[in-house]
Order: C-alpha cells, then structure tokens, then sequence
C-alpha cells in the first residue's frame, strides 16, 4: 500500500518516462498534506528544469504564490489574469 505521496510520485514518474514536452497535472496536490504538497511542487519545479513545461491547474492558491513562475488565473473558464506568482 503506496502513501498518497508515494502515488503521485509514481503517477508522475509515469507521465515523464518518455520525457514529453509538456506535463499536464491536474490537482496534483489535492490529497496532500502541506509538507508533501510543497514536496511535489518541488519535483515539477524539478522537472521544469530538465526543459518539460508544466502545466499545474490547481485551487491552492497559497501553495501556487509561493512558485516564481507564470500563473494564468481562470474564473467560471474565463481568463482573468495573467502574471507571475510569487511576485
């Protein structure tokens, strides 16, 4: 039995195996407590500099602000901004 951490270490291992150009993740940290959220925003971050784009739609915007990377913000599937977190 895999920990929720453990998981979506392997679901990602699986999505960059064959080194895609871009990840799409999906809530990635959802299930997370807040230690193993940053941990896996860590491994994208990660990712990111081995030259994959990484798309992360998530609604933990706390966790979000704390990347320094561009954050596109969607409300009821519209576009509302277009920045950079962190800043």
């Amino acid at each position: 039995q895999l920990s929720g951490g453990q998981q979506q270490r392997v679901g990602i291992a699986r999505a960059i195996v064959h080194r895609p150009a871009l990840l799409l993740a999906d809530e990635p940290t959802g299930n997370l407590d807040p230690r193993l959220a940053a941990e896996i925003m860590g491994v994208f971050e990660d990712i990111n500099r081995l030259g994959t784009s990484v798309l992360i739609a998530s609604h933990d915007l706390a966790l979000i602000a704390r990347m320094r990377h561009r954050m596109l913000t969607l409300q009821r599937g519209r576009l509302i901004g277009d920045g950079e977190a962190g800043v």
